[in-house]
């Protein structure tokens, strides 16, 4: 099943319009699933779980911790150690790195970091906090071993197996 926003969002509408042919209209606009009020919110619930099944996006468990060499990331916590010592991470290093981590192995352009991340701070943001978040992962900045560029995609986080 293809989700309709393209992004990996399915789409569920919620419509006072009943009639066949706006259930049809809206299935044809992309929906996923269509359901006319009024409804029992337990359908809701039961329509929600089956268009998340069906486009593979189920509640998966997120990693706990995530190793980068001398240094775990506690995705659950936000809490970033170097050797069983904290490091300091700032609100938008913090969400980005959660991002990154989920899945790591993903790669994530700018524009989708600085839109959910940053409040919309812009992409230039995205590699400044990019930049001082590596100062904080790698042991070589400048050459970055789990913090990576993929030229002309975006960010990826490559942790440890």
């Amino acid at each position: 099943m293809s989700c309709a926003a393209g992004g990996g969002v399915p789409i569920l509408m919620l419509t006072a319009m009943g009639q066949t042919e706006a259930r049809i209209a809206g299935l044809q606009a992309g929906a996923d699933d269509y359901l006319p009020k009024p409804f029992e919110p337990q359908e809701l619930v039961l329509r929600i779980r089956s268009i998340l099944r069906r486009a593979g996006t189920a509640a998966r468990p997120a990693p706990v911790e995530i190793r980068l060499g001398a240094v775990r990331f506690d995705s659950a916590q936000g809490i970033l150690l170097r050797h069983d010592t904290p490091v300091r991470l700032t609100t938008a290093e913090t969400a980005l790195l959660r991002i990154l981590a989920d899945p790591a192995g993903r790669v994530l352009d700018r524009q989708t970091l600085s839109e959910t991340c940053l409040n919309g701070g812009g992409v230039r943001a995205v590699d400044v906090q990019i930049a001082r978040l590596r100062r904080k992962l790698e042991p070589d900045p400048k050459n970055p071993r789990y913090l990576q560029t993929v030229r002309g995609r975006g960010y990826v986080l490559r942790p440890d197996s």
